[in-house]
Protein backbone atom coordinates (compact mmCIF):
# COMPACT_ATOMS: atom_id res chain seq x y z
CA UNK A 1 0.00 0.00 0.00
CA UNK A 2 1.15 3.44 -0.58
CA UNK A 3 2.31 5.62 1.88
CA UNK A 4 0.56 8.39 2.65
CA UNK A 5 2.56 11.27 2.17
CA UNK A 6 0.03 13.48 2.68
CA UNK A 7 -0.85 12.52 6.55
CA UNK A 8 0.90 15.06 9.03
CA UNK A 9 2.77 12.64 10.56
CA UNK A 10 4.30 11.55 7.57
CA UNK A 11 4.32 15.18 6.14
CA UNK A 12 6.28 16.48 8.72
CA UNK A 13 9.49 14.60 8.51
CA UNK A 14 9.79 16.44 5.02
CA UNK A 15 8.12 19.88 6.38
CA UNK A 16 11.70 21.74 6.86
CA UNK A 17 13.48 20.46 3.56
CA UNK A 18 10.54 21.49 1.41
CA UNK A 19 10.71 25.00 3.40
CA UNK A 20 14.24 25.26 2.40
CA UNK A 21 13.46 24.51 -1.14
CA UNK A 22 11.22 27.37 -1.63
CA UNK A 23 13.91 29.41 0.03
CA UNK A 24 16.67 28.27 -2.54
CA UNK A 25 14.90 28.59 -5.47
CA UNK A 26 13.61 31.64 -4.53
CA UNK A 27 17.74 32.82 -3.88
CA UNK A 28 18.14 30.71 -7.44
CA UNK A 29 15.80 33.39 -9.24
CA UNK A 30 17.20 36.24 -7.29
CA UNK A 31 20.41 35.50 -8.08
CA UNK A 32 19.74 35.74 -11.60
CA UNK A 33 17.67 38.04 -11.80
CA UNK A 34 19.84 40.54 -10.13
CA UNK A 35 22.85 39.54 -13.23
CA UNK A 36 19.86 41.03 -15.86
CA UNK A 37 18.87 37.43 -16.97
CA UNK A 38 15.53 36.84 -18.71
CA UNK A 39 13.67 33.85 -17.39
CA UNK A 40 11.75 32.10 -20.02
CA UNK A 41 8.92 29.12 -20.77
CA UNK A 42 8.99 26.99 -23.10
CA UNK A 43 7.04 24.30 -24.10
CA UNK A 44 7.31 20.94 -22.31
CA UNK A 45 5.88 18.93 -25.38
CA UNK A 46 8.68 18.44 -28.21
CA UNK A 47 9.22 16.20 -30.81
CA UNK A 48 12.77 15.89 -29.87
CA UNK A 49 13.08 15.33 -26.37
CA UNK A 50 16.52 14.61 -26.41
CA UNK A 51 19.98 13.55 -28.63
CA UNK A 52 21.94 11.57 -25.74
CA UNK A 53 21.53 7.50 -26.79
CA UNK A 54 21.62 6.38 -22.55
CA UNK A 55 19.01 8.96 -21.68
CA UNK A 56 15.03 7.56 -22.56
CA UNK A 57 12.22 9.64 -22.51
CA UNK A 58 8.07 9.82 -21.97
CA UNK A 59 5.99 9.56 -25.20
CA UNK A 60 2.71 11.32 -24.27
CA UNK A 61 -0.73 10.05 -26.07
CA UNK A 62 -2.67 12.33 -26.86
CA UNK A 63 -6.27 11.50 -28.04
CA UNK A 64 -8.63 13.64 -30.74
CA UNK A 65 -5.44 16.98 -30.52
CA UNK A 66 -4.60 18.09 -34.26
CA UNK A 67 -1.23 19.28 -33.50
CA UNK A 68 -0.92 19.12 -37.32
CA UNK A 69 2.24 17.13 -36.95
CA UNK A 70 2.84 13.57 -37.72
CA UNK A 71 5.49 12.46 -34.63
CA UNK A 72 3.17 11.84 -31.45
CA UNK A 73 5.38 14.07 -28.79
CA UNK A 74 7.53 13.91 -25.98
CA UNK A 75 7.99 14.89 -22.21
CA UNK A 76 10.96 16.95 -22.25
CA UNK A 77 14.28 15.60 -20.73
CA UNK A 78 15.35 19.14 -21.04
CA UNK A 79 14.79 22.49 -22.35
CA UNK A 80 17.85 23.04 -24.34
CA UNK A 81 16.90 23.05 -28.13
CA UNK A 82 13.71 25.33 -27.29
CA UNK A 83 15.86 27.62 -25.22
CA UNK A 84 18.88 27.72 -27.59
CA UNK A 85 16.41 28.71 -30.36
CA UNK A 86 15.82 32.20 -28.12
CA UNK A 87 19.19 32.75 -27.87
CA UNK A 88 19.36 32.60 -31.91
CA UNK A 89 16.48 34.99 -31.33
CA UNK A 90 18.17 37.81 -30.12
CA UNK A 91 17.91 36.72 -25.98
CA UNK A 92 21.30 36.99 -24.86
CA UNK A 93 21.09 35.61 -21.52
CA UNK A 94 18.27 33.10 -19.87
CA UNK A 95 17.33 31.18 -17.53
CA UNK A 96 14.51 28.63 -17.33
CA UNK A 97 13.51 26.50 -13.82
CA UNK A 98 11.14 23.60 -15.06
CA UNK A 99 10.39 19.79 -14.60
CA UNK A 100 11.69 17.51 -16.78
CA UNK A 101 10.85 13.75 -17.66
CA UNK A 102 13.14 11.14 -17.70
CA UNK A 103 12.21 7.32 -17.81
CA UNK A 104 14.04 4.08 -16.46
CA UNK A 105 15.46 6.39 -13.67
CA UNK A 106 14.98 5.95 -10.42
CA UNK A 107 17.33 5.58 -6.88
CA UNK A 108 17.87 7.65 -4.33
CA UNK A 109 19.82 10.33 -6.21
CA UNK A 110 17.43 9.87 -9.66
CA UNK A 111 13.57 11.10 -10.30
CA UNK A 112 11.28 10.04 -13.21
CA UNK A 113 10.08 13.60 -12.78
CA UNK A 114 12.46 16.30 -11.31
CA UNK A 115 13.67 19.79 -11.29
CA UNK A 116 16.06 21.72 -13.41
CA UNK A 117 17.49 25.05 -13.97
CA UNK A 118 18.99 25.75 -17.21
CA UNK A 119 20.78 28.89 -17.96
CA UNK A 120 22.66 30.12 -20.71
CA UNK A 121 24.90 33.32 -21.98
CA UNK A 122 25.41 34.60 -25.79
CA UNK A 123 29.04 35.80 -26.40
CA UNK A 124 30.72 33.54 -23.40
CA UNK A 125 32.35 29.99 -22.71
CA UNK A 126 31.75 26.96 -20.28
CA UNK A 127 34.46 29.21 -18.18
CA UNK A 128 31.67 31.90 -18.29
CA UNK A 129 29.78 29.01 -16.54
CA UNK A 130 31.84 27.88 -14.48
CA UNK A 131 32.23 31.64 -12.60
CA UNK A 132 28.50 31.19 -12.53
CA UNK A 133 28.31 27.90 -10.45
CA UNK A 134 30.62 29.13 -8.18
CA UNK A 135 28.63 32.42 -7.64
CA UNK A 136 25.35 30.44 -7.38
CA UNK A 137 25.97 27.78 -4.53
CA UNK A 138 27.58 30.37 -2.37
CA UNK A 139 24.27 32.06 -2.42
CA UNK A 140 22.66 28.69 -2.15
CA UNK A 141 24.09 27.90 0.67
CA UNK A 142 24.38 31.13 2.51
CA UNK A 143 20.55 31.50 2.10
CA UNK A 144 20.21 27.78 3.23
CA UNK A 145 22.32 28.87 6.41
CA UNK A 146 24.91 26.47 6.11
CA UNK A 147 28.65 26.88 5.75
CA UNK A 148 29.66 23.13 3.30
CA UNK A 149 26.77 21.15 1.65
CA UNK A 150 26.54 17.35 2.99
CA UNK A 151 25.80 14.04 1.45
CA UNK A 152 26.10 11.25 3.89
CA UNK A 153 29.41 11.07 5.62
CA UNK A 154 30.93 13.54 3.26
CA UNK A 155 31.44 17.68 3.31
CA UNK A 156 32.24 20.16 1.15
CA UNK A 157 32.71 24.00 0.93
CA UNK A 158 31.48 26.04 -1.23
CA UNK A 159 32.81 28.81 -0.79
CA UNK A 160 36.65 27.19 -1.26
CA UNK A 161 38.55 27.70 -4.45
CA UNK A 162 36.58 24.84 -6.53
CA UNK A 163 38.91 22.43 -8.04
CA UNK A 164 39.44 22.41 -11.42
CA UNK A 165 40.56 18.73 -13.37
CA UNK A 166 40.40 17.78 -16.54
CA UNK A 167 39.16 13.79 -17.47
CA UNK A 168 42.58 13.16 -18.86
CA UNK A 169 43.74 14.13 -15.31
CA UNK A 170 40.84 12.25 -13.76
CA UNK A 171 41.87 9.20 -15.01
CA UNK A 172 45.72 9.32 -14.52
CA UNK A 173 45.24 10.18 -10.74
CA UNK A 174 42.61 7.33 -10.08
CA UNK A 175 42.76 5.04 -12.19
CA UNK A 176 46.65 5.30 -14.09
CA UNK A 177 44.81 5.43 -17.16
CA UNK A 178 46.13 7.74 -19.78
CA UNK A 179 42.67 7.95 -21.55
CA UNK A 180 44.70 9.93 -24.88
CA UNK A 181 45.72 6.15 -25.55
CA UNK A 182 42.72 4.72 -25.86
CA UNK A 183 40.63 7.33 -27.51
CA UNK A 184 40.27 4.64 -30.99
CA UNK A 185 41.23 1.77 -29.15
CA UNK A 186 38.37 0.34 -27.44
CA UNK A 187 40.14 -3.49 -27.00
CA UNK A 188 43.03 -1.92 -24.97
CA UNK A 189 40.37 0.22 -23.26
CA UNK A 190 38.71 -2.88 -22.21
CA UNK A 191 42.68 -4.58 -20.79
CA UNK A 192 42.97 -1.14 -19.07
CA UNK A 193 39.64 -1.75 -17.56
CA UNK A 194 39.78 -5.17 -16.45
CA UNK A 195 43.29 -4.59 -14.93
CA UNK A 196 41.82 -2.51 -12.43
CA UNK A 197 39.71 -5.56 -11.31
CA UNK A 198 36.30 -4.07 -13.26
CA UNK A 199 34.08 -6.25 -15.10
CA UNK A 200 33.74 -5.94 -18.78
CA UNK A 201 31.37 -7.42 -21.02
CA UNK A 202 31.73 -8.70 -24.92
CA UNK A 203 29.50 -6.30 -26.32
CA UNK A 204 30.60 -2.96 -24.01
CA UNK A 205 30.86 -0.03 -26.18
CA UNK A 206 34.04 2.45 -25.72
CA UNK A 207 31.74 4.59 -23.74
CA UNK A 208 30.43 1.89 -21.63
CA UNK A 209 34.40 1.04 -20.13
CA UNK A 210 34.10 5.05 -19.79
CA UNK A 211 31.38 5.40 -16.88
CA UNK A 212 32.71 1.79 -15.68
CA UNK A 213 35.95 3.52 -14.89
CA UNK A 214 33.77 6.88 -14.11
CA UNK A 215 31.61 5.55 -11.58
CA UNK A 216 33.97 2.85 -9.63
CA UNK A 217 37.35 4.58 -9.81
CA UNK A 218 36.72 8.70 -9.93
CA UNK A 219 33.23 9.77 -9.56
CA UNK A 220 33.18 8.76 -5.49
CA UNK A 221 36.12 10.87 -5.04
CA UNK A 222 35.33 14.08 -6.53
CA UNK A 223 34.18 17.25 -4.97
CA UNK A 224 35.02 16.21 -1.80
CA UNK A 225 35.91 19.23 0.61
CA UNK A 226 35.78 21.46 -1.94
CA UNK A 227 33.42 20.98 -5.39
CA UNK A 228 34.84 19.89 -8.58
CA UNK A 229 34.64 21.41 -12.00
CA UNK A 230 35.35 17.62 -14.33
CA UNK A 231 36.33 19.24 -17.64
CA UNK A 232 36.83 18.61 -21.36
CA UNK A 233 35.74 15.33 -21.87
CA UNK A 234 36.31 13.01 -25.08
CA UNK A 235 34.22 14.75 -27.69
CA UNK A 236 32.26 11.59 -28.79
CA UNK A 237 30.46 11.86 -25.20
CA UNK A 238 29.83 15.69 -25.42
CA UNK A 239 27.44 16.13 -28.76
CA UNK A 240 26.42 19.29 -28.31
CA UNK A 241 29.53 20.75 -27.26
CA UNK A 242 32.01 22.92 -28.90
CA UNK A 243 35.81 21.29 -29.81
CA UNK A 244 38.39 22.76 -27.90
CA UNK A 245 40.64 24.67 -30.76
CA UNK A 246 44.42 23.34 -29.31
CA UNK A 247 43.28 19.63 -28.93
CA UNK A 248 39.96 18.57 -31.04
CA UNK A 249 39.79 15.19 -29.58
CA UNK A 250 37.98 16.54 -26.64
CA UNK A 251 35.29 18.91 -25.97
CA UNK A 252 34.56 22.12 -23.93
CA UNK A 253 32.34 20.16 -21.52
CA UNK A 254 32.24 19.96 -17.90
CA UNK A 255 30.65 18.29 -15.19
CA UNK A 256 30.36 20.13 -11.54
CA UNK A 257 30.61 17.25 -8.78
CA UNK A 258 29.92 18.15 -4.73
CA UNK A 259 30.48 15.17 -2.14
CA UNK A 260 31.05 12.36 -5.08
CA UNK A 261 27.33 13.63 -6.61
CA UNK A 262 27.10 15.00 -10.41
CA UNK A 263 25.09 18.08 -10.06
CA UNK A 264 25.85 20.02 -13.32
CA UNK A 265 26.27 19.48 -17.01
CA UNK A 266 27.60 22.39 -19.18
CA UNK A 267 29.24 22.86 -22.62
CA UNK A 268 30.81 25.61 -25.07
CA UNK A 269 27.66 24.94 -27.08
CA UNK A 270 28.31 23.64 -31.00
CA UNK A 271 27.33 26.20 -33.31
CA UNK A 272 28.12 24.21 -36.57
CA UNK A 273 24.91 22.80 -37.80
CA UNK A 274 26.44 20.62 -40.51
CA UNK A 275 28.62 19.16 -37.72
CA UNK A 276 25.46 18.98 -34.99
CA UNK A 277 23.44 16.79 -37.35
CA UNK A 278 26.25 15.01 -38.34
CA UNK A 279 26.46 14.10 -34.69
CA UNK A 280 23.11 13.82 -34.19
CA UNK A 281 22.43 11.15 -36.63
CA UNK A 282 25.78 9.19 -34.66
CA UNK A 283 23.80 9.44 -31.84
CA UNK A 284 20.47 8.04 -32.70
CA UNK A 285 22.25 5.88 -34.59
CA UNK A 286 23.96 4.45 -31.52
CA UNK A 287 20.32 4.44 -29.48
CA UNK A 288 18.68 2.37 -31.67
CA UNK A 289 21.86 -0.40 -32.17
CA UNK A 290 21.67 -0.20 -27.30
CA UNK A 291 18.19 0.13 -27.17
CA UNK A 292 16.33 -0.28 -30.20
CA UNK A 293 14.89 3.10 -30.55
CA UNK A 294 15.67 6.45 -32.08
CA UNK A 295 13.96 10.05 -31.43
CA UNK A 296 13.17 12.61 -34.00
CA UNK A 297 16.13 15.22 -34.79
CA UNK A 298 14.58 18.71 -34.54
CA UNK A 299 15.06 19.72 -37.96
CA UNK A 300 14.20 23.56 -36.60
CA UNK A 301 16.95 23.39 -34.32
CA UNK A 302 19.32 22.50 -37.10
CA UNK A 303 17.80 25.50 -38.58
CA UNK A 304 18.09 27.68 -36.24
CA UNK A 305 21.81 26.90 -36.24
CA UNK A 306 22.47 27.54 -40.04
CA UNK A 307 20.28 30.98 -39.21
CA UNK A 308 23.26 31.66 -36.55
CA UNK A 309 23.60 30.83 -33.12
CA UNK A 310 26.11 33.14 -30.98
CA UNK A 311 29.55 31.93 -29.79
CA UNK A 312 27.82 30.65 -25.74
CA UNK A 313 27.88 28.75 -22.98
CA UNK A 314 24.98 26.82 -21.12
CA UNK A 315 24.31 24.66 -18.61
CA UNK A 316 21.64 22.53 -16.65
CA UNK A 317 21.94 21.99 -13.21
CA UNK A 318 19.55 19.70 -10.72
CA UNK A 319 17.81 21.68 -8.00
CA UNK A 320 16.50 18.73 -6.28
CA UNK A 321 20.42 17.85 -5.81
CA UNK A 322 21.55 20.76 -4.62
CA UNK A 323 18.89 21.02 -2.14
CA UNK A 324 19.62 17.67 -0.62
CA UNK A 325 22.89 19.16 -0.31
CA UNK A 326 22.17 21.82 1.32
CA UNK A 327 19.66 20.07 3.44
CA UNK A 328 21.93 17.02 4.13
CA UNK A 329 19.01 14.82 2.85
CA UNK A 330 20.19 11.44 1.60
CA UNK A 331 17.23 10.43 -0.41
CA UNK A 332 15.86 12.88 -3.31
CA UNK A 333 12.12 11.98 -2.00
CA UNK A 334 12.86 13.68 0.72
CA UNK A 335 13.20 17.05 -0.85
CA UNK A 336 10.26 16.77 -3.33
CA UNK A 337 6.57 17.54 -2.74
CA UNK A 338 5.37 14.71 -3.49
CA UNK A 339 6.69 10.90 -4.27
CA UNK A 340 6.06 9.26 -7.42
CA UNK A 341 2.49 8.57 -7.65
Amino acid sequence: MQAKWWHPEQFSLKKANLKSRSTVIKAIRRFFDDQGFDEVETPILQISPVMDAHIHAFQTELKGVDLKIKETPYLHTSPEFAMKKLIVAGLENIYQICHVFRNAEGSKRHRPEFTMIEWYRANADYTHIMKDCEGLLRACAKVGGVKTLRYKEHICDPFADFERLSVREAFKQYADIDLVVFLEDKQGFRRAVQALGLHTADDDGWDDLFFRVMGEKIEPYLGMDRPTFLYDYPVSMASLSKKKECDPRFAERFELYVCGIELANAFSELTDADEQLKRFEAEMDYKQKLYGERYPIDMEFIAALKHGLPESGGIALGIDRLIMLITGASNIEEVNWTPIL
